[in-house]
């Protein structure tokens, strides 16, 4: 074939490239490509924490994979992945698939793939223009995916219908029996409405108000996808909703397993920009999932296109070491009827799977004959997933029970399946030497009379007191919701008996413990926090508004020759830009002698930048001031009510340009010693650093 380059076993053919990369990401991708060539993939992990940088993170992060992790490749299959980018997901794919053909725009990006993933030899990345190499290709792939290239159709394809063309001819390229599989932000996600900032635009709201303002990039609700599906003929599909999102999926569901109350808790995900926190998104996900509106809110979408796949449902415990990074799923086996599976997502992690069906049987042993059920699980070995399948159980979780009572204000009712719960807790302690940690309440699904433990693959065997288990399970519960909270005081006091030391103590195990669980990496809420976004409450944004509504305001008085008063004055609110720049404009009445203005109630240093009246402009020496002039052309003012005087020899509409900087009152004495007081430059830049330091000090009391 044409122009091709080899990078390893990786084939890279350039026979479409125009020899430029119309787009990039600049530096960074310099940078990836010296880390991908340097450096083994198990680094990697190591790596993304010593830079904490979000496109270093979002394209070499190993947990980007997990929305494909789930689909069972065979080696038989051809894969086609368009937008393939520095391969995130190829080199999963690759490693179960037969072969894998990649079409990415960008040479440099292309580069990163192949260099990440040179030991595989059935990967083929093509180089170039969508358009020029999509006629060129087969149309017999098993399986076509677009994870987050969907939304950037318009680029692609251009045209007056981009998108709806974009999908029909991705779509021609799969087999009749193959699948395509499209990963893309919901335009209606919660976390939109919630106060983040639209993905590929970067500004608040835009994909809820419509994209009135255009840009390289959109999104669509499940409605308007189906509406594109429709126009092209698509009948065969299914949808999935990846949370919190597509990108490092943690869990995702299916309309015929939707998420349950409590469980989608993890929402705090800002980790390229700064967001705003317009409310509690959990609460407001349980209000969602009650009013069984699930879908429209969804952060994301999984559209598989195609027959329909057997899982209905998985979560991914693999922000963890590499000895427990496991894979949770709900398959189903006929309409309706389902089972679990677990499945190693390591080999490391096969160690974990075999004491986990060890643990099932000395648990069974301990509660035989009782109505706690251990759920029977047992060994799968298939071609694609070797792990344990166990029972479906059907019933409520002890977690929403006990949310019911609480809703209901039933602590009668909370305390009956808490004292139960104990009791199953203490049941045969002595005689055996097992303990499951597991025992928590999320994991114990009631049917009737029968207690079901879905999950119990923290089960070590020693003895852990019975009260240290039910510490884990209360602390969990509690830290779930605010309600939640109100019960505090009954199960730490009352019902373990534990002082606050020793809650303390317990807490700070539990840390431990998942310290243990996670490894040495950083887990990915901890990487937000190592990146460092922040999240601004609606709460302190609130608070804010109030004290700047009060600080950040100036007063123009008028003096028609009786001096000035209140009655001849005008207050203004937003008149401040950046809590230091201020402006102001006001048309001069007539018969206006004098104009005071004061800029601020508090002491402060004054920069004038202009002051005039028409086309008046007023020097430093025709501006009287109750300030302190200084040789670098700064006024302070020790006053907390500062004054500048002009006189009014024209009317017309007054501008003013001014920085005003805040100073404490020692600083402001010491800076207005005498109006001769000459302050230097890097005098005059301190005082700018010590009036923004006390400006955030005020702010955060």
């Amino acid at each position: 074939m044409g122009n091709q380059e080899k990078i390893g076993s990786v084939v890279l053919d350039l026979s479409y490239y125009s020899g430029e990369d119309i787009y990039t990401d600049g530096a960074v991708e310099d940078e990836m490509l010296e880390i991908v060539k340097n450096n083994p993939i198990a680094r990697f992990p190591q790596i993304i924490e010593e830079k904490k940088n979000w496109p270093i993170f979002y394209h070499l992060s190993p947990l980007r994979t997990n929305i494909i992790d789930w689909i069972p490749f065979q080696k038989t299959d051809k894969v086609l992945e368009i937008g393939s980018g520095c391969g995130a997901i190829t080199g999963a794919v690759a490693k179960k698939a037969g072969q894998v053909v990649c079409i990415e725009l960008s040479k440099k990006r292309s580069l990163v793939n192949a260099y990440r993933n040179k030991e595989q030899d059935n990967i083929t990345i093509m180089v170039g223009n969508f358009q020029d190499i999509e006629p060129m290709l087969p149309t017999d792939f098993d399986y076509v995916l677009l994870i987050g290239v969907f939304e950037y159709g318009r680029a692609y394809i251009g045209g007056t219908t981009p998108y709806q063309d974009f999908m029909e001819i991705c779509n021609r390229h799969r087999k009749p029996e193959g699948q395509m599989m499209i990963a893309i932000e919901n335009q209606f996600g919660l976390k939109y409405w919630a106060g983040c900032r639209e993905d590929h635009l970067g500004t608040y709201f835009s994909g809820l108000e419509g994209y009135h303002g255009g840009g390289s990039a959109r999104t669509f609700t499940r409605r308007g996808l189906e509406a594109l599906m429709e126009q092209v003929g698509i009948t065969e599909y299914t949808f999935y909703y990846p949370y919190p999102d597509y990108k490092f999926a943690t869990m995702i569901y299916s309309d015929r397993y939707l998420p349950k109350k409590g469980e989608l808790s993890n929402n705090l995900r800002n980790f390229d920009q700064e967001r705003v926190l317009l409310f509690d998104e959990k609460q407001v996900f349980d209000q969602i999932i009650e009013e069984q509106v699930f879908p429209l809110f969804s952060n994301a979408y999984l559209l598989v296109i195609g027959k329909r796949p057997d899982m209905a449902y998985t979560k991914f415990s693999n922000d963890r070491g590499e000895k427990w990074a496991i894979r949770t799923a709900i398959v189903e086996d006929a309409p309706g009827h389902f089972h679990v599976e677990k499945i190693p997502h390591t080999p490391a992690a096969n160690g974990h799977i075999v004491n986990t069906l060890h643990a099932y049987r000395l648990l069974s042993q301990r509660y035989e004959g009782t109505k706690i059920k251990i759920n029977r699980c047992r060994t799968i070995d298939r071609a694609a997933d070797k792990g344990l399948a166990f029972s479906f159980c059907k019933g409520t979780t002890l977690e929403t029970l006990l949310d019911a009572c609480l809703a209901a204000a039933d602590m009668d009712g909370f305390r009956k399946w808490i004292t139960e719960y104990m009791e199953w807790l203490y049941y045969r302690e002595t005689e055996f030497t097992i303990s499951n940690l597991d025992f928590i309440f999320p994991n114990i699904i009631v049917d009737g009379e029968d207690w079901h433990i879905i999950d119990y693959e923290w089960t070590f065997e020693k003895r852990v007191d019975a009260k240290d288990i039910a510490f884990r399970a209360f602390y969990n519960y509690i830290l779930g919701s605010e309600m939640r909270k109100s019960c505090e005081d009954l199960l730490m006091q009352e019902v373990l008996g534990f002082s606050q030391e020793q809650i303390a103590a317990a807490a700070e195990e539990e840390q431990e413990f998942q310290h243990y669980i996670n490894g040495d990496h950083a887990s990915v809420p901890q990487m937000r926090e190592l990146i460092g976004f922040r999240a601004y409450a609606l709460k302190g944004m609130l608070e804010y508004c109030i004290f700047a509504n009060v600080k950040f305001v100036a007063q123009i008085f008028v003096d028609y020759g009786e001096g000035f008063s209140e009655e001849h004055s005008r207050t203004f609110h937003d008149c401040f830009i950046e809590e230091r720049n201020l402006r102001l404009v006001y048309d001069i009445p007539e018969g206006a002698v004098k104009v005071r203005i004061d800029p601020c109630a508090y002491c402060c240093v004054v920069d004038i930048r202009n002051i005039q009246i028409g086309d008046k402009k007023y020097t430093q020496e025709e501006v009287e001031v109750n300030g302190y002039r200084q040789a670098c052309g700064s006024i302070v003012f020790e006053s907390t009510d500062p004054n500048i005087v002009i006189p009014v020899e024209q009317s017309g509409r007054l501008m003013v340009d001014m920085e005003v900087l805040e100073l404490p009152e020692k600083l402001a004495k010491q800076f207005a010693v005498t109006p001769e007081a000459a302050v230097p430059e890097e005098a005059k830049e301190d005082v700018v650093a010590r009036a923004k330091g006390f400006i955030r000090k005020q702010w955060r009391k």
